[in-house]
């Protein structure tokens, strides 16, 4: 149950009991004035009701046996939240793990941590101190490989230590890959538990010295069994079958995307019969049409191994959803066979508006809800206070009546700019949708991705070349 309804019950339940007390009282008196009178005669009170009272009293009472109005619920208040401010408490867990989602490839010898999280160490051995615990998307520096294990390392604070170079990556382009792998070209590391260094090319020359397990090693020349290597200020023979070659983690991530967004405000007249004619075309053409939530993994999953997106995508999304159209889009998009993300706005739920029931049916139906935000209005013109309240009050709504996480913003009347997205960063937002029609966007801007606003004007060619880049 809503905490607004319950609570709303709650209050009524405590109406209905004040009105039942002052009705046993009234009657009281009534009844008090009928018998003796008493032995000495008592100053009369000032109080008295009136039989406009008692009918008001009997009309509280049949509007509470009825059930009470239903009352919109504008804000999320302190009383809901707990918090006397009364912004809404909301997971932020997610917040430094979208900003780096959200970043472009690491700069020079600048790695990321790929696992849920990292011990960094002041010397390279497990048994030593633990001087911080990194977590997954931190940001260091590598100064450089103590070995095939450790790397030596520099935080974004200037601390530093080491840390497995199992659980750290680069990040890089397709692009850059092969330059990035050229700067460790002749690198190799001891593949066993140590290695001999003799003298001369020969299993039976004078051994020199040895090569504990992990050591780096770059040979001056190699042929198919033995390497020359440098050791200890001479040079010496090792059996090429014990080295490996050397390469750090990276990770190929998309840095662009061509992806147009498409938008259908489904409260203007016509909407439905071009949302019908669009869809049609695109799954001729074999267009693969995507939620947001679709994307959304997509970018998680480019976060640990190389995947693409597949050609000739888009993003099918709509708005404008109240509740005399919701079953209307919802039934069009289910005879289209497709998903599409409903942005809702928040003001417009309730239990005369978009219901709970509505919201679930639609997940039910593989759709993916996101925000519109709450008001409607622009937020460019509110107070970063305002739009602080706004962008959380939306997201924590709809994740209460839907159990889903919501990481996508719509902004009302497409109005983003570089402060309305770092708030919608803060707030635990991904992603946050722009009006700017064009279809291809990096992953830097994806707290302002473009969209195309489709119109009752534009005809399924229209739509296909907006896709295709025709």
């Amino acid at each position: 149950m809503s905490p607004y309804r319950s609570r709303r019950r709650r209050r009524h339940l405590d109406t209905r009991s004040t009105v039942a007390f002052l009705l046993v009282a009234c009657f009281g008196i009534l009844f008090v004035g009928c018998g003796a009178p008493p032995p000495e005669k008592e100053p009369a009170e000032e109080f008295a009701f009136t039989e406009e009272d008692v009918a008001r009293f009997r009309e509280l009472v049949m509007e509470g046996e009825e059930g009470m109005p239903v009352v919109q619920e504008p804000h999320l208040m302190a009383e809901e939240t707990g918090e006397n401010s009364g912004t809404p408490v909301l997971d932020l867990s997610q917040v430094s793990s979208y900003n780096a989602v959200r970043s472009g490839n690491s700069g020079e010898d600048v790695y990321r941590v790929t696992n849920a999280f990292l011990n960094m160490r002041a010397e390279p051995k497990v048994t030593v101190e633990q001087v911080d615990r990194l977590v997954k998307g931190d940001v260091l520096t590598v100064l450089g490989f103590e070995n095939a294990v450790w790397a030596h390392v520099r935080l974004p604070n200037a601390r530093e230590g080491y840390v497995s170079t199992r659980y750290i990556a680069k990040m890089i382009s397709e692009e850059g890959l092969a330059a990035e792998k050229e700067k460790f070209k002749g690198q190799y590391f001891v593949n066993f538990g140590f290695l001999n260094v003799r003298k001369d090319a020969d299993a039976q020359s004078e051994k020199i010295g040895e090569l504990q397990g992990q050591t780096l090693v770059k040979p001056l020349s190699m042929d198919a069994v033995w390497a020359r290597i440098p050791f200890e200020g001479k040079e010496g023979y090792v059996a090429v079958e014990y080295l490996q070659p050397f390469l750090p983690n990276f990770l190929v991530r998309q840095q662009t995307y061509h992806l147009p967004v498409l938008q259908y405000r489904m409260d203007r007249e016509g909407m439905g019969d071009v949302l019908v004619k669009h869809i049609g075309r695109l799954k001729q053409e074999g267009v693969h049409i995507l939620t947001f939530r679709d994307f959304k993994d997509l970018l998680l999953s480019q976060e640990e191994r190389d995947v693409r997106l597949e050609p000739k995508s888009v993003v099918l999304s709509v708005s404008g959803i109240s509740a005399s159209n919701i079953k209307d889009v919802s039934d069009i998009l289910r005879a289209s066979g497709v998903s599409a993300t409903f942005f809702i706005g928040t003001n417009s739920i309730g239990a005369d508006g978009i219901t709970t029931q509505h919201l679930l049916t639609l997940i039910a139906n593989g759709h993916d809800v996101q925000s519109a935000g709450h008001t409607g209005d622009d937020l460019r013109s509110y107070t970063n206070a305002q739009i602080d309240l706004e962008l959380k009050q939306s997201r924590k709504l709809l994740e209460q009546a839907t159990g889903k996480s919501v990481f996508a913003i719509a902004y009302p009347g497409g109005g983003v700019n570089d402060r309305v997205e770092n708030l919608a960063a803060e707030a635990g937002y991904l992603l946050g949708v722009g009006s700017k029609p064009v279809p291809s966007f990096s992953r830097t801007e994806l707290l302002q991705l473009p969209s195309y606003q489709v119109t009752s004007s534009m005809s399924d060619a229209d739509v296909l070349s907006i896709v295709v880049g025709e």
